[in-house]
């Protein structure tokens, strides 16, 4: 069984910045699957389609990326550990329907197997995030932490950051990430809707850590006309490769603004 998440440690000089893929990954396994609809089986909505792939160049740039393995279906690395840890989507671990109500499983999975996912992809994951966030304070004082998410629906802008609505990070940071977006020419929204899950928040309490979520619509990246919600889009399209050309524009302006400063 593969590791619960991916390290992609920096291939040039390391930098202050970790990013974080929490909902990137879509593996499930055998055995999870079996238990879920039928109609889920092959697809499930709202996961964060090929962020790894778009985001690949980050560690050219010296950030250190965590990437999730397993899908959001199997537990969510952005929920908290409180009760329920089986339920709604927006709030527990493990989600027992999708985030427009429709169940997921045939056999809900008992007490015993949700704190056994828990064990297995949740605690791991966070670990190693504690850890890499712990080096680079050591390191160099402080770290920046960027959340890095895609969605549909809720809101319609492009961009959305996230951060606790002024709590989990400084103005500064905040502000050298809008630009670096508006300078490629997207439209950019603060704390609307999406305002910073556990990860920014949870880690964002700490003195030395400033920590941002950034949403990204799917459209900016994906083909609009594969997003009916039956299949998982291809990144294989020139929307993606438009996208990966200015995003990675747009992070090596933030790198060198943050270090700079």
């Amino acid at each position: 069984m593969p590791d619960p998440f991916l390290l992609h440690l920096p291939t040039t000089e390391t930098i202050p910045v970790i990013a974080s893929l929490p909902h990137s990954g879509l593996l499930i396994s055998k055995e999870i699957t079996d238990t879920l609809k039928a109609s889920h089986r092959h697809y499930l909505p709202n996961q964060d389609w090929h962020l790894d792939k778009l985001y690949d160049f980050l560690p050219h740039l010296g950030v250190t990326v965590l990437q999730a393995v397993y899908s959001r279906y199997v537990v969510d690395l952005n929920r908290s550990l409180q009760e329920p840890l089986f339920g709604n989507f927006w709030q527990s671990v493990v989600a027992e329907k999708t985030a427009v109500n429709t169940a997921i499983y045939r056999t809900p999975p008992s007490r015993e197997e949700v704190e056994q996912r828990v064990e297995q992809y949740y605690r791991p994951y966070h670990r190693q995030l504690q850890a890499l966030l712990n080096e680079q304070i050591e390191k160099f004082g402080k770290v920046y932490l960027l959340d890095l998410h895609s969605f549909l629906g809720l809101i319609e802008d492009e961009i959305c950051l996230g951060n606790g609505n002024s709590t989990t990070c400084s103005e500064h940071f905040i502000s050298v990430v809008e630009a670096a977006f508006c300078s490629q020419s997207y439209q950019v929204v603060r704390n609307k809707s999406f305002s910073g899950g556990y990860i920014t928040r949870y880690y964002g309490q700490m003195p030395q850590v400033e920590a941002l979520q950034i949403e990204v619509r799917y459209p900016v990246y994906l083909n609009a006309n594969q997003l009916d919600g039956t299949s998982i889009p291809d990144w294989q399209v020139p929307e993606f490769d438009e996208a990966k050309h200015k995003f990675e524009s747009i992070f090596e302006q933030i790198s060198k603004t943050l270090v700079a400063a």
